[in-house]
């Protein structure tokens, strides 16, 4: 049989790159040579038993998107020069023992199935949002949602999902006008997907069943999540504890350390991500909040933010708080003394919080952020979204309140058991039999089968 060779394309973001490198994990756990095609500049980042990693360009080669500093260019000039060298990657393999199979790209990157088409090889769309976000841009693709979203339309009714009000919707439906370049990124997904021979999405049958089902004809996804590391899960994947992908130094052992001398889920986390760049107002409001609350904390916030805490708030909180600037996150969720998550709804960090069964209190900022934390809040019921006030901001007493209901009283008994449900029928999804796994040895089979049929067709 000719040996099958997919190489993954993730758009070169932290929080897209995860889960693509994961699922290349993946398949190399299922006998599939998975290569992962990244810029130059995430190219030495990203380190996986088993995964082949090349380099292509998206023409910023010191520097990423940093060096171009404007959306339109990066994604104009990652898709002249990605499209050529991804091209001549597909090449340098084609006469080798592993000429390439399938292209599995992000879905930010469309332009990956033009290429991967223009040589004869399958293409499949990887989406990285929820399929209730995924289910918002593709109708308003098709039409069947339109914008602007319009007050007398609240609260918006689509097929699978809750009512959402304005504060449901993600910033660029919700405010079109002010994100034209990350909407028309998000539209752009959709622009060949019917040409594609698989698309993906990184979530699971079980938990968004119903918003599925509404959308099938238009997006006929498989299911192939929750994509984190087998070694919160079913532990398939030996040694499998981590992405393999670290655009920040991680500082776990500091974290780890901290938190053995903590009383079991005793610890709120906080963190907002790679991106999210909290106003110094907020940032002091969140600070003020998690002292007062006489609770355990760890806080992960960036060097470059540390100027926006309140003056003297670190000596005040170094016995019950500890501020570091990056770490392990699966392992600190992992932990059995942390007891909360307050988190920006981020999907990966959503899946990761279902996935190791932590409590969260939902502060989204932007984007999707605002639709996952609806689902947190009133689908799965694993959590509680900090309410803003009038100009924006979460205050400290919100904070102190939503930090208390997920970690005392009725309430947090109700959630805690709700997330354990969701962490077991997470793991029952990736583990083998399950709904995801069945999807990705259908699509290995798949390739497996063509790869034969291939085989014969040249010894013909």
């Amino acid at each position: 049989m000719r040996n099958v060779h997919v190489v993954v394309v993730p758009y070169p973001g932290q929080g897209h790159i995860n889960p693509l490198l994961q699922f290349a994990k993946r398949l190399a756990s299922k006998g599939v040579k998975a290569t992962v095609a990244t810029t130059k500049y995430t190219v030495n980042s990203i380190v996986a038993p088993n995964v082949t990693v090349e380099p292509i360009s998206d023409g910023f080669d010191e520097a990423g998107f940093a060096q171009a500093k404007n959306v339109d260019l990066f994604l104009k000039s990652f898709r002249s020069n990605g499209s050529k060298t991804l091209s001549r990657l597909i090449e340098k393999f084609e006469h080798s023992e592993f000429p390439v199979t399938c292209v599995v790209y992000d879905s930010f990157l469309p332009w990956a199935l033009e290429v991967a088409k223009r040589h004869g090889v399958y293409g499949a769309a990887f989406f990285t949002n929820s399929a209730a976000v995924c289910s918002m841009f593709c109708r308003i693709h098709y039409g069947s949602l339109r914008l602007p979203v319009k007050m007398e339309d609240l609260p918006l009714s689509i097929p699978g999902l809750p009512p959402l009000n304005c504060s449901d919707l993600p910033s660029f439906i919700r405010l079109p006008e002010s994100y034209p370049a990350y909407l028309a990124m998000k539209l752009s997904q959709f622009s060949n997907v019917e040409k594609a021979d698989w698309m993906f999405a990184n979530t699971f049958e079980e938990l968004e069943s119903e918003v599925v089902k509404e959308l099938y004809e238009m997006f006929p996804a498989k299911l192939i999540g929750p994509v984190v590391p087998s070694g919160y899960l079913d532990g398939r994947i030996s040694g499998d504890k981590g992405y393999g992908a670290n655009l920040w130094k991680p500082l776990g052992e500091q974290c780890v350390t901290w938190l053995e001398s903590k009383p079991p889920r005793s610890v709120v986390y906080i963190s907002f991500g790679s991106m999210v760049s909290l106003t110094q107002e907020q940032t002091q409001e969140l600070a003020q909040g998690l002292e007062e609350t006489g609770k355990n904390f760890i806080w992960i916030l960036r060097e470059s933010e540390h100027t926006k805490l309140p003056k003297g708030f670190k000596d005040s909180v170094k016995e019950k708080g500890l501020i570091i600037t990056w770490c392990n996150q699966l392992e600190l969720l992992a932990h059995e003394a942390v007891g909360c998550f307050v988190t920006h709804c981020g999907w990966n960090s959503t899946l990761e919080g279902l996935s190791l069964g932590v409590p969260m209190v939902g502060v989204p900022q932007w984007a999707d952020q605002l639709t996952d934390a609806k689902f947190v809040e009133d689908v799965w019921k694993v959590g509680v979204r900090a309410k803003e006030d009038e100009q924006g901001t979460v205050r400290k007493q919100e904070i102190i309140k939503c930090v208390k209901m997920v970690m005392e009283g009725e309430t947090s008994e109700d959630i805690r058991e709700n997330v354990a449900k969701w962490k077991h029928l997470a793991r029952e999804a990736v583990g083998e039999g399950g709904s995801s796994d069945k999807n990705i040895d259908e699509f290995v089979d798949s390739l497996k089968i063509s790869a034969a049929v291939d085989l014969k067709i040249c010894n013909v």
